[in-house]
């Protein structure tokens, strides 16, 4: 699968990004708990530098408590990093980022100077929603679809804090297919833009490698299928998808398993672990090597047959 979505304001909003950086004193990079990994912008790690850098774990009821903490251990191993895992009920605990802000430039509490901070997220991964706890007040439109803020925004939250929110940023190619994947599960991706059955498909193939006693429990199953195709069609029978002939409507079902999934009915279920991240990249070098040896040897190709 070859994931290509990439609005023509997001384009406009990674240039905006660039030209105000300079002013920012910090960085609050939301995060999806699900997907610590997937949802983490290359781009905005590239355009960060050594700013320091608030990730905010979003949606961490969703995600396995256990793994999520193995994140936050991991991503705040790398400097002038810390991490929040939150969820949109736990309000209060949102309401500490003001104060962590402070904790992260010290030096600003004795400077009559604002603080600019800039917020950054892939879409739908709930920074307007973190942006109206925050400020105290309905500021920015929130929604279950990606890409709904489609402006900067400049917001006062208090404390000496200036809060700049930009749109939510997804890279022009998903590089990692596993990624692109990921991201399509938990709901980044528009679903206009993906095939259901084989997003569902991924999904059932992972949980029930990681994951078998939650579907057992969710979909009142004794023994599991050993692969996800003859899963979908339990599932589908049972959920009563049929069509003529008794045949499974593969969509339907993809979109009742894509749908729980989403909604945490299924269990608490993180998609991506810090060692697979580092496995999954040791395997994406390989390919960025094979591809630039095979351009190397186009190009050498090109010039030798133009030079006959």
């Amino acid at each position: 699968m070859n994931i290509q979505w990439y609005p023509g304001h997001m384009h406009k909003a990674g240039k905006e990004i660039r030209e105000i950086l300079p002013q920012i004193d910090l960085i609050i990079e939301m995060l999806d708990a699900r997907i610590p990994f997937s949802s983490q912008n290359p781009m905005l790690a590239a355009l960060r530098s050594n700013k320091p850098c608030i990730k905010i774990l979003s949606k961490s009821d969703l995600a396995d408590p256990d793994i999520t903490r193995l994140w936050q251990t991991y991503l705040e191993q790398e400097q002038d990093v810390k991490t929040l895992a939150v969820t949109s009920g736990q309000p209060d605990k949102i309401k500490l980022l003001p104060e962590l802000c402070h904790k992260m430039l010290p030096h600003k509490d004795s400077s009559s100077r604002l603080m600019h901070t800039l917020i950054m997220g892939i879409p739908n991964v709930g920074k307007s929603t973190l942006i109206n706890i925050v400020a105290g007040r309905t500021i920015a439109k929130t929604g279950n679809e990606p890409a709904i803020t489609k402006m900067q925004q400049r917001i006062d939250i208090g404390g000496g804090i200036i809060l700049l929110d930009t749109p939510g940023l997804l890279w022009p190619n998903v590089e990692n297919k596993n990624s692109g994947y990921r991201l399509a599960v938990t709901g980044a991706i528009k679903d206009t833009a993906i095939n259901h059955e084989d997003i569902a498909g991924f999904a059932l193939e992972y949980l029930l490698q990681n994951y078998p006693e939650a579907l057992k429990a969710r979909f009142e199953l004794d023994q599991l299928p050993e692969g996800e195709r003859q899963l979908m069609e339990i599932i589908g029978k049972n959920r009563g998808c049929l069509r003529a002939g008794g045949h499974i409507e593969r969509d339907k079902v993809a979109k009742i398993i894509l749908s729980e999934l989403r909604a945490g009915t299924i269990g608490r279920i993180s998609l991506e672990t810090p060692a697979m991240m580092e496995k999954e990249l040791i395997e994406l070098a390989v390919i960025r090597e094979q591809k630039a040896a095979k351009k190397k040897m186009r190009k050498e190709k090109w010039k030798g047959s133009s030079q006959m």
